[in-house]
């Protein structure tokens, strides 16, 4: 029960009373002898009974109660409804004969349901209007029946209608309710029923909708009940033995959860539909009771005014005192408090209330905006009163966040930091964090701050600096439980940036718990960085390499592959192998076998190669097992493997070992995967012979050879390369002669070898030979004695042979021209009796050529190719012809000239050559048929007999 006395007492509303709007000046009046009134779809709905009439209501209450009658009187009838616009237009029309008792307005509809009386007697009348259709001028009456609860006429003394038009309940004196369902707009369709009966009279009626269960509450002088109306046997419940008087009931809104409120002598009771709810100690004698807006209005009878008798404690006289109190029962306050006189009714129209009373005078409340309530709150430093009335008004959360605000700096300037905190935390979200950060920055108040952050984190909107700030905090207070639900909350509930956390763990030492947050939250970065670098655990740190997935796995071995290569070797070199060849992680067996079924993940091994720069061991183990395991390893590879095979052969000591490790680095080089220059390079460097000399072999370097043979003063090794690379480059004979000559000790032998094959493939003019020798002063004329005696033999045989050829060629071409000569002076005589082609007996016709062949007629057109031509002579003349036109084509061939005469030792000997081919002349070809007009001369002729005759010789 709330204790009504510890409410606070506030004046969120503003009285005054309503101005008539054609005369300012004055009140506005209502219409004369108003009693029912009720408000919605713009208006204000009044009936225009007399009070007194309402003891007539009253009159079977209290025979009841008293036995007793009361007589009145009634001063007026009229039975007109008046209809109040918000500019205080007032119109009516006629809808009794007599007199209104009840009026009821939808709120969602135009629907206007009165009750009231066209004749004298006890016959109450129900008529549903619609105030949208005129008929006559007058609002629409749809429908009309009479409010009788069986066959006992009864006066009606409460009515309510549910919005959806299908369910309407009248309330009697004699303690009936009458139920209508179905279209309470029309007669057909739509049924009527006793739904309760009882001896007390019906004091409030209200339907309740949630969701598709409807309610109605009945109220009594006597009990309370709930009837369910959305099953068919209308089950009912009993809330309470005790009831309420004429109107002291109403439905709250659904912020109260639409609970029915009952105004008793001594209590405000709320029902849910099975029990009953919370109670008010609202004493006093209730006249009154609504909900409206959230707002509780009761209507109390002034405890100042003179008491009355027990009967007429429900009526008021013209001097009687009322009190009209506005309760906010969710926020525990009075939002108002006035007193009236003679309060006919309060309604609720136009966003404002308005209060009916006796003397024709309409007061209206209008209530304060949220603002200014909010700000008299703060006046008198309410502030939990104020959140909850912002609350309860709906205030947008920037509004509660300033009040939350102004509540904190409150508590904070009262010492209390704590609560000040917890106002503060409220405002995340709105107020800039460094607003609170500053207040509570001083070492006392670290708790308060560290909750702040705290709560700031969890909402996720911290960042890095308040990240920061609270680690800092966790640290300096050396809360480890904390710092520890921290770091170790789980994926959902992490609402700071990890990284900048890694890094205040990091600074502050807390290296266990920075590797904690690194490793969970996979900042891999992180975690080798404080392994290796804080911790110095870098069997650790190698572990993790090899469980992170190929690309990061890469990259940090390129990062720290130095640190783990210097401390943990093996293992590291172990990882390389696996990393350069067909690298899995060693975690998870599915995360393995997801890997492995996509592509092979393996490294470039040529760019680790640094990570050994001081580990030459571990890096020959690695690069072998690349080449092993991968014979298309990149160059760099093979060239670093060189290298290191190299300078173990060149430090070795033992000579079955040193040759071990030299057939080791001649094979590497055989495998031609090296670069040639740097190989090269690193064999002259470590004065690896035998590589040297195979790579210049390898590259046809063959001067290179001997020139390696001749600085090392192999004199036999010079010779043996001449002869093994001679042919393939003439150039070295005459070489090592200018060497041996250059060589002032005893080197006959070698010179006489080396004239011997200079003779022997004339490589070099006599000549050049002598002056060659002609620096060394050892070198006697008996070494070269024996070279210019076969030199001189060989050029004088020479000599003979050539004269022997000339003396055959004239004579030849003696007989030559003789021939000729006889061709054309004498007569030639065919002698010829076969054929030259089939060898049978020639017959005439026949074809004879001046070569003394001769031919059957239709063997030479069945074989000649030209009928100027013999055709056993064709071949061999197309062989010199042939020669002939390659010799003149030759002639244009200057740069292949030009080059045997610059490669050629005997350049006089190419000349004669290309004379003898007759390169220099200008030669003509006759080849036209006889009979032509151009003929050759005789000196073409011969030169071509020559010719011939000189190939057929040859």
């Amino acid at each position: 029960m709330a204790a009504f006395l510890q409410w606070r007492k506030f004046v969120f509303f503003d009285k005054d009373t309503v101005k008539d709007p054609v005369d300012n000046g004055k009140h506005f009046a209502l219409p004369p002898g108003v009693c029912a009134c009720d408000s919605g779809r713009g208006h204000v709905v009044l009936g225009d009974i007399l009070q007194q009439l309402m003891l007539m209501i009253l009159h079977n209450v209290l025979l009841y109660l008293y036995k007793s009658p009361l007589t009145y009187t009634i001063l007026h009838m009229d039975g007109k409804i008046w209809l109040l616009t918000r500019s205080l237009q007032v119109t009516s029309f006629q809808a009794y004969k007599l007199r209104v008792t009840h009026l009821y307005q939808l709120k969602q509809h135009s629907i206007l349901v009165s009750v009231g009386q066209d004749e004298h007697g006890i016959n109450p009348l129900v008529k549903v209007w619609n105030l949208e259709k005129r008929d006559s001028g007058n609002p629409l009456c749809t429908r009309i029946f009479p409010a009788i609860p069986g066959n006992k006429p009864t006066e009606v003394s409460c009515l309510s209608v549910h919005e959806n038009l299908n369910f309407m309940a009248i309330g009697f004196t004699d303690g009936s309710v009458v139920l209508t369902k179905g279209d309470i707009t029309r007669d057909r369709h739509s049924k009527t029923l006793t739904l309760h009966e009882g001896t007390s009279p019906v004091t409030g009626l209200a339907f309740r909708q949630v969701a598709k269960v409807t309610h109605l509450f009945v109220s009594t002088l006597e009990k309370v009940h709930c009837y369910t109306l959305s099953i068919k046997e209308y089950p009912k419940v009993e809330l309470d033995t005790h009831g309420c008087a004429l109107r002291c009931s109403s439905l709250a809104d659904p912020s109260q959860d639409s609970q029915f409120i009952v105004a008793g002598e001594e209590c405000v009771y709320l029902y849910q539909p099975d029990e009953r709810g919370p109670c008010f100690a609202f004493d006093g004698n209730k006249l009154l009771a609504h909900w409206h807006r959230g707002y509780l209005f009761l209507l109390i009878r002034d405890a100042k005014s003179p008491n009355k008798s027990e009967f007429s404690s429900r009526e008021s006289s013209p001097s009687d005192k009322q009190l009209l109190t506005i309760y906010d029962l969710d926020n525990k306050f009075i939002a108002y408090t006035a007193s009236f006189d003679d309060v006919i009714d309060v309604v609720a129209e136009w966003g404002s209330f308005y209060i009916l009373t006796r003397d024709g005078k309409m007061f209206i409340l209008q209530e304060k905006d949220t603002q200014t309530k909010l700000e008299m709150l703060f006046k008198k430093n309410l502030f939990v009163m104020a959140i909850n009335l912002a609350k309860s008004q709906h205030l947008d959360s920037d509004g509660l966040s300033e009040i939350f605000r102004q509540y904190g700096d409150h508590l904070y300037l009262k010492g209390d930091h704590d609560g000040a905190i917890q106002q503060y935390i409220r405002t995340i979200g709105k107020l800039e964090p460094s607003y609170v950060i500053r207040k509570f920055l001083d070492a006392q108040r670290i708790h308060n701050l560290t909750a702040y952050l705290q709560a700031l984190h969890r909402q996720s909107l911290a960042n890095a600096d308040h990240t920061t700030l609270l680690l800092n905090c966790y640290t300096k207070l050396k809360d480890s439980s904390k710092l520890e639900e921290f770091i170790k909350s789980s994926e959902s509930e992490v609402h700071f940036d990890v990284e900048i956390a890694i890094k205040v763990l990091r600074q502050a030492g807390y290296h266990s718990h920075a590797v904690f947050l690194a490793e969970k939250h996979t900042h891999h970065e992180w975690y080798l960085k404080i392994q290796l670098e804080d911790l110095k655990n870098y069997q650790e740190g190698l572990r993790y390499i090899g469980r992170l997935p190929f690309e990061q796995a890469e990259s940090n071995m390129k990062r720290y592959g130095k640190t783990l290569m210097h401390h943990v070797p093996e293992g590291t070199t172990l990882l390389l192998k696996g990393l350069c060849t067909n690298y899995q992680p060693s975690g998870d067996s599915a995360e393995r076998d997801s890997l492995g079924k996509g592509r092979a993940n393996k490294a470039n091994s040529e760019e680790f190669i640094p990570i050994f720069a001081n580990n030459p061991r571990e890096l020959k183990a690695f690069l072998e097992h690349m080449i092993e395991v991968d014979p298309r390893s990149p160059q760099g590879v093979y060239d670093t493997l060189l290298e290191l095979r190299l300078q173990d052969w060149a430090h070795e000591q033992d000579p079955a070992r040193k040759k071990v490790l030299q057939g080791e680095a001649v094979s590497l080089l055989r495998s031609d995967n090296t670069v040639f220059d740097k190989a090269l390079v690193l064999c002259q460097m470590h004065n690896f012979k035998e590589g040297v000399l195979y790579l210049y072999e390898k590259g046809k370097l063959y001067q290179q050879i001997m020139h390696y043979h001749m600085q090392n003063e192999e004199y036999g090794k010079v010779v043996e390369a001449c002869k093994r690379y001679g042919e393939q480059e003439g150039c070295l004979w005459e070489q090592a002669l200018g060497y041996f000559a250059r060589k002032e000790e005893d080197c006959k032998a070698y010179i006489s070898e080396v004239l011997h094959h200079i003779d022997q493939n004339n490589l070099m003019p006599p000549l050049l030979v002598v002056q060659t020798l002609a620096h060394n002063s050892t070198a006697t004329l008996s070494v070269i004695k024996d070279y210019l005696i076969n030199k001189l033999q060989r050029e004088s045989q020479q000599i003979e042979d050539d004269e022997r050829k000339i003396n055959q060629y004239r004579e030849e071409t003696t007989h030559l021209r003789s021939e000729i000569q006889e061709l054309k002076t004498s007569a030639k005589i065919f002698q010829k009796t076969k054929c030259n082609m089939c060898n049978s007996p020639l017959e005439l016709p026949s074809v004879h050529f001046l070569c003394s062949h001769s031919f059957h007629q239709h063997c030479f057109e069945s074989y000649a190719e030209s009928e100027a031509e013999c055709p056993t002579c064709t071949p061999e003349n197309r062989k010199v012809m042939d020669m002939l036109r390659a010799q003149d084509q030759k002639r244009d061939l200057h740069e292949h000239f030009n080059k045997q005469l610059r490669s050629s030792n005997d350049g006089f000997s190419v000349v004669a050559d290309y004379f003898g081919r007759g390169v220099f002349n200008k030669l003509t070809l006759v080849t036209d048929p006889p009979g032509n007009k151009t003929v050759g001369s005789l000196e073409v002729n011969l030169q071509r007999n020559l010719l011939i005759q000189t190939k057929r010789n040859s």
